[in-house]
């Protein structure tokens, strides 16, 4: 059973998310907090699978509340997916880097909100990744060009490779087919280099891929 804390200080927007994934198979919706300090706390409480966070809300906005999360050994396994009422939000980025998931617009088809909350609670692939990866080169320049790059020594050929097509958006299928390997094979290499680079998830393995320059901007919007 997928857990999910809704995380908005707008009531319309949480009654709205709730009604969509309750009752969905193997979903439960565990609470609601109407800002991002709530959220820390009902967390610790709570301990959800998946947190719907917005991104504006008072007290404690929701990417400080996001890394607060991503910090504590206790929440290592939490998911977080940034809700945002514009495509290209200036603060996502910083999101994606404290530790979401992902981010989804809040006029999402419920559909593609019940398959979001699936995937991201699985590890195995990127929100709206198209999406993520024009939002990371649109705020490319937002990004210390004095910050070191993650080593990526550990790294095999083979492995940089699967990371580049991570961060190109190819999902395990698709990295698979590129590769002409099995779709296991492809897991087990992602897998192995979350492991390595002490990712939490796909959205991390992006911004690691990105900041260190295995991908640019160009690339990322091909």
């Amino acid at each position: 059973m997928i857990s999910v804390l809704l995380a908005d200080d707008q009531t319309l927007v949480r009654v709205g998310f709730r009604s969509i994934l309750e009752g969905q198979p193997g979903i439960a919706v565990a609470g609601e907090a109407g800002d991002g300090a709530d959220a820390v706390r009902q967390c610790g409480a709570l301990r959800p699978d998946v947190v719907l966070m917005d991104v504006r809300m008072p007290d404690l906005d929701g990417i400080e509340a996001t890394r607060r999360l991503a910090a504590d050994p206790a929440h290592a396994g939490l998911k977080v997916i940034i809700l945002t009422t514009y495509e290209l939000d200036e603060y996502i980025y910083g999101a994606l880097r404290a530790g979401a998931s992902g981010f989804l617009l809040k006029d999402i088809d419920p559909a593609e909100l019940i398959r979001a909350v699936r995937v991201v609670a699985q590890g195995d692939a990127l929100v709206a990744p198209s999406v993520t990866r024009r939002l990371i080169a649109e705020l490319a320049g937002r990004v210390d060009p004095q910050a070191a790059a993650p080593a990526l020594d550990a790294l095999t050929v083979r492995e940089r490779e699967v990371l580049t097509l991570v961060a190109d958006g190819l999902s395990n299928t698709e990295i698979a087919a590129r590769l002409f390997v099995t779709p296991t094979t492809a897991k087990t290499y992602v897998s192995r280099i979350m492991q390595k680079l002490a990712a939490r998830d796909r959205a991390q393995l992006v911004i690691i891929a990105y900041e260190a320059g295995i991908v640019t901007p160009r690339r990322l919007l091909r």
